[in-house]
């Protein structure tokens, strides 16, 4: 691998003389600071530049002199002319900045060379919404503009092209002719490329972008940014510049609203300083007043919606104070961010009694949301959804979510935009994507839940959101206040308002759609090891080897230092005590089964935790509860659905530390504190015969801490160690496996209490030769991971992928493509084995294109429902027939060594909530009633639909593809019977 060399780190005034040539061979270092922003370069060994010194400066200090190809209204910062330096170096950049810092401003310098030079332009998005606002805005400034999303095909011929990236990759992988043309593309919100479900697109794209396209990636702020540049200069031979800046325009000023207290106490202010003598007031004076669950909602699914009234959440009234607060300071407008849907709606409705908008601006509203609801038929024009929200919005009060109608929620943004909107319920998704910034932003919320279970917003999230507070030359500062309903540990809220942003973190996968379509690549030049050797993931892994070894010497010498006198007792002594370990280990994994267990998983029985290569010691059992299936990725090991909520002893400031979802054990002589976590049952390492009494009551931390107490004299009382339950004899269990283990473990324990060292005295020289154990351990396992690279562990995912795919007949033995694999190799919305399965199976073939519809709709992720499905009979075989192919599929896959759960796997792929919708949509019913049908937002449901569209589009593709006439024609006809009224109105911003 050729070595890139990084410029960089060297502190001096911005634009002050270079005095080093970064072309004499050796990998220099060197950085260009100023207030705002700060420049690195990564570049391969051996480049030479070409450019003309005196017009665009050198590599390391990027200076243009030239005609400009755009002139903007204002002056550019720092970052943004650097960033321009860059491109006109004709070299790629990358732009990690906040939110509101202007971002868009050098994409748009982009999109103005690539004009003037007569190329190419490709910018793309991560979601649809997001691309037709930024083709609207561009189509202002540019005109010769086209638009490529999924479900929307405008001007595709234009000489700058708004696209999502799925549709870029689909490009790159068919070698599509546009691409000859395009000297840049614009991956807007990079920072995407960690999404666990769709960041490997981004990286494909990357991998695969032809040598002459040169980058311009445009990111929230990411603590590793040089990192990524220096991957890309390493995949592409060619520079990549950073331009990093975390200066806001606008500074900020943070302040804590205790929930059901009054007034507000600043904590950070605009100079980034945190209030130590406010934040202890704020505890001092904090309200004990608990409110109810009103901002705590898991999901936010659900219909006790807007459209069908609702009551208002509790914790409402608080937010009623502030809102009203900042009215009457003139703080307006402001965005409230909530975690839930349903509670952004709730919180809205609370606001029956203020008005902000005066009569004039009433009209336009009135005026602007008549003109909108025109691109709907006449019926459509009359659901709730959209009769309700207009007393709202009259009064200067919105509400924007993923869950509304994409109208309403268009509607709401340009409102927003036009200062006819003063108040505005928003989920994150808001503070994601285009500029809309207000002068005040509100967290309902410091916790969220995210699937698993309720954690702090880390600080990237808060950074994201808190960045839309502040409109640059309208407010000298922007506001954000925090809503807080229980004590908070002062480092945790440091971590989240001043915390560095999250690293980048590569999500890289293998899926069978990449690995098809590279194989019927004609050219050969991209292969799966090829992507695999050049993926993010693999950079970052071989990145990280250094510092193991670095370790293991520092381990080698420590082993050295130890005493080695006698080590042949203490390492029969540590062997009998492995041993047991390990025998007690395959125990407990037969044990542990739910079947066996859950009887004996009381409340108060005292259970030892241990996670990887950390004992958390004895806890005591709270509750057990049965966990949600979450799709493939989520436990698949047995028992891995059981969660044992249990008290542990945990460092006093760590159990809510935001960065760290999980509390940490507290480190020897520190005094800590119990707490309840969440512990999967897997990690029950021992099960004591004991129990003691639980206090009903577990808030107060006296009542915890009286626990901690009895647990530490129950291990003064059993100095050898807790009784443990006896499998055989307290189980009942006589299954002859665990019988032969329980009577070895007895054998080795009774060796173990007769060995000398196990009385003896000399404790120091125990701990001197068990550290030297540890060590010799350790250095053991850091040299096997390097030796284990990740390059062979894809390599070995990638053969039995391979396996899959022949025993499907996608690939026959010799890896060439067949027709059923040219079929998968075109479908990427929906998961492509299963459905290629349904074409070649015959399944398609006997049901209408309605029936068509409606199984389809099963592949397209989006919202579940928690009601009980019950399907027609003409449903319900066709769902049979998915379910038992999916299973089939799963079934090969664990043959071929891809360890699945088949249950999970078939619950996580097909999704049949929305079947009965789609089903009598597809057969002409009006929107009013399928809403009817479902529990699910109105919003998810076209998102859905607009999927389905695009997958059937997909599929009628493929079966063109593998000449099947009947099916493409029956594809085409579900597709159509989809695309009319509500669900495919126009968007407004096209």
């Amino acid at each position: 691998m050729e070595e890139s060399q990084t410029l960089g780190k060297r502190k001096e005034p911005e634009g002050s003389e270079n005095l080093e040539n970064p072309n004499e061979g050796s990998p220099l270092k060197r950085r260009n600071f100023t207030r705002t922003c700060m420049h690195e370069v990564a570049v391969p060994s051996g480049y030479a530049p070409t450019k003309d010194e005196s017009v665009h400066g050198t590599l390391s200090n990027p200076v243009f002199e030239g005609k400009m190809a755009k002139t903007y209204k204002f002056e550019l910062d720092p970052f943004q002319q650097i960033s321009v330096a860059c491109l006109e170096r004709n070299e790629s950049v990358l732009v990690s900045a906040h939110t509101s810092a202007g971002k868009t401003a050098v994409a748009e310098y982009a999109i103005a060379m690539a004009f003037r030079d007569k190329q190419r332009v490709i910018y793309t998005s991560p979601v649809k919404a997001l691309s037709n606002q930024k083709y609207r805005e561009f189509n202002q400034e540019f005109e010769d503009v086209g638009l490529m999303t999924g479900d929307v095909t405008i001007s595709p011929n234009a000489s700058c092209l708004v696209m999502t990236t799925e549709i870029l990759r689909g490009m790159l992988y068919r070698g599509s002719e546009v691409l000859k043309e395009v000297a840049w593309v614009i991956f807007d919100e990079i920072h995407y490329m960690k999404d666990r479900e769709r960041g490997v697109v981004w990286e494909e794209s990357i991998i695969f972008m032809p040598p002459a396209v040169k980058m311009v990636f445009l990111s929230a702020t990411m603590s590793n940014a040089t990192e990524f540049a220096e991957w890309i200069c390493n995949v592409h031979k060619q520079p990549c510049h950073v331009v990093y800046t975390d200066f806001r325009p606008t500074p900020l000023q943070h302040y804590i609203f205790p929930v059901g207290g009054n007034g507000l106490y600043l904590v950070v202010d605009e100079n980034e300083q945190f209030k130590e003598d406010n934040f202890m007031k704020l505890q001092d004076n904090f309200s004990k007043q608990k409110v109810g669950d009103g901002h705590r909602s898991a999901n936010g699914k659900g219909s006790g919606r807007i459209a069908k009234g609702g009551s208002a959440a509790s914790g409402g009234s608080d937010i009623f104070k502030i809102v009203k607060m900042i009215m009457e300071k003139k703080f307006q407008p402001v965005i409230i961010f909530s975690f839930s849907r349903r509670e952004c709606e709730h919180h809205a409705l609370n606001m029956a009694k203020l008005d902000f908008n005066s009569q004039e601006e009433k009209d336009v509203v009135e005026q602007v949301f008549r003109n909108a609801i025109l691109c709907l038929n006449e019926e459509d024009r009359e659901l709730p959804a959209i009769e309700l929200i207009l007393p709202l919005l009259l009064r200067g009060i919105a509400v924007h979510h993923s869950g509304l109608l994409p109208v309403i929620k268009e509607l709401v943004e340009l409102l927003f935009q036009e200062g006819l909107v003063k108040a505005l319920f928003a989920t994150e998704t808001f503070a994601m994507g285009i500029n809309m910034p207000a002068k005040t932003v509100v967290f309902t919320a410091v916790k969220k839940w995210d699937g698993d279970s309720h954690r702090y917003i880390g600080s990237g999230e808060y950074i994201q959101m808190s960045g839309r507070a502040g409109r640059r030359g309208k407010d000298e500062q922007g506001i954000c206040i925090i809503m807080i309903d229980e004590q908070m540990e002062m480092n945790t809220l440091k971590d989240m308002v001043l915390g560095k942003p999250a690293p980048l973190v590569s999500t890289f996968r293998l899926s069978y759609y990449s690995i098809l379509n590279l194989l019927s690549r004609a050219e050969g030049q991209f292969t799966a090891e090829h992507v695999i050797k050049n993926s993010f993931h693999q950079f970052q892994h071989e990145k990280a080897l250094p510092d193991i070894g670095k370790k293991v010497s520092q381990l080698e010498q420590e082993a050295e230092v130890l005493d080695s006198s006698g080590e042949a007792e203490v390492a029969e002594y540590d062997k009998i005590k492995l041993d047991i370990a390990q025998l007690e280990k395959k125990m407990m994994s037969e044990i542990m089964r739910p079947e066996r267990v859950l009887i004996f998983l009381l409340t108060g029985r005292l259970v030892k935790i241990r996670e990887g290569g950390t004992d958390w010691g004895w806890g005591v059992v709270v509750n057990v509860v049965k966990k949600p299936s979450s799709g493939v990725g989520a436990a698949s090991s047995r028992g891995g659905g059981y969660i044992v909520d249990t008290l542990l002893h945990c460092s006093p400031s760590s159990s809510e530390n935001s960065s760290q979802p999980k509390p940490c054990p507290p480190r020897p002589g520190e005094k800590g504190e119990m707490h309840v976590v969440p512990v999967q049952l897997p990690l029950i390492s021992a099960l004591s015969k004991l129990r003691i009494n639980v206090p009903s009551d577990l808030r107060p931390l006296e009542a915890r801490q009286s626990i901690l107490l009895a647990v530490q004299e129950l291990g003064i009382r059993f100095p050898q160690g807790l009784p443990k339950l006896n499998p055989v004899k307290d189980m009942g269990i006589e299954d002859p496996e665990i019988v032969e283990l329980v009577n070895q473990i007895e054998a080795l324990e009774q060796r173990l209490y007769a060995h000398p060292l196990h009385k003896s005295q000399d404790v120091h020289q125990i701990k001197c030769f068990q550290r030297k154990a540890e060590v010799n351990h350790e250095i053991q396992q850091l040299k096997s991971k390097m030796r284990e690279s990740q390059l062979q562990k894809f390599r070995d995912e990638l053969k039995n992928r391979s396996r899959v795919l022949k025993k499907l007949g996608h690939i026959n033995a010799e890896g060439v493509v067949q027709l059923k694999g040219r079929a998968a190799c075109l479908i990427d919305t929906g998961d492509e084995l299963l459905v290629t399965e349904l074409m070649f199976n015959g399944t398609f073939n006997e049901l209408d294109h309605h029936q068509v519809a409606a199984l389809a709709s099963c592949f397209i992720p989006g919202d579940r429902s928690n009601e009980q499905i019950q399907l027609r009979s003409e449903l319900a075989r066709p769902l049979q027939q998915l379910q038992d192919s999916a299973r089939r599929i799963a079934e090969i896959q664990n043959e071929c060594k891809l360890e699945t759960d088949v249950d999970e796997y078939v619950e996580s792929t097909v999704r049949p909530f929305l079947m009965d919708v789609i089903y009598c949509w597809s057969k002409g019913a009006s929107f009013a009633d399928v809403i009817q049908m479902t529990e699910i937002f109105e919003g998810s449901i076209i998102r859905s639909a607009r999927r389905l569209d695009e997958f059937l589009n997909q599929l009628r593709t493929a079966a063109n593809a593998v000449g099947e006439v009947d099916l493409e024609k029956k594809f085409e006809a579900a597709s159509e019977s989809l695309r009319r009224g509500i669900m495919f109105a126009n968007s407004l911003y096209l």
